[in-house]
């Protein structure tokens, strides 16, 4: 493989950059009381994780760059937490799928069903 250009060719980016697909579509299926609170958190967070790799991927310097893989780690850990939450308050029936790393793939025939919030979730690529 060559060298790597520009970030969209990263991995980590790839597979974060679904996770905030996964986490947009989850969310839709959340109460609309949520619409401020949880939903709009847990969508900061996970824009967050792609959007800090892609601008660590940009920076010249080690230190720059490893400063902003690691502000994309700490929203990671952020939005954990999240799914975490949202199984306790019955908003997903489970978050083992979106917690354990995943090569599967996730296509949207895998949506939760927005008729039960307490469906099950899409597994995180």
């Amino acid at each position: 493989m060559g060298k790597i250009s520009n970030f969209r060719q990263l991995d980590a980016w790839k597979e974060t950059h679904r996770l905030v697909l996964i986490t947009y579509e989850l969310t839709k299926t959340f109460p609309q009381d949520e619409r401020f609170g949880l939903i709009a958190q847990m969508r900061r967070a996970a824009v967050s994780i792609p959007a800090n790799i892609a601008e660590g991927f940009k920076r010249r310097g080690l230190q720059e760059k490893i400063r902003f893989y690691n502000i994309s780690e700490g929203a990671l850990e952020e939005l954990k937490y999240f799914f975490i939450l949202s199984k306790d308050l019955a908003y997903i029936s489970s978050n083992n799928d979106l917690m354990a790393p995943s090569r599967n793939g996730w296509s949207p025939a895998q949506r939760p069903n927005r008729q039960h919030r307490t469906s099950s979730t899409p597994t995180l690529p």
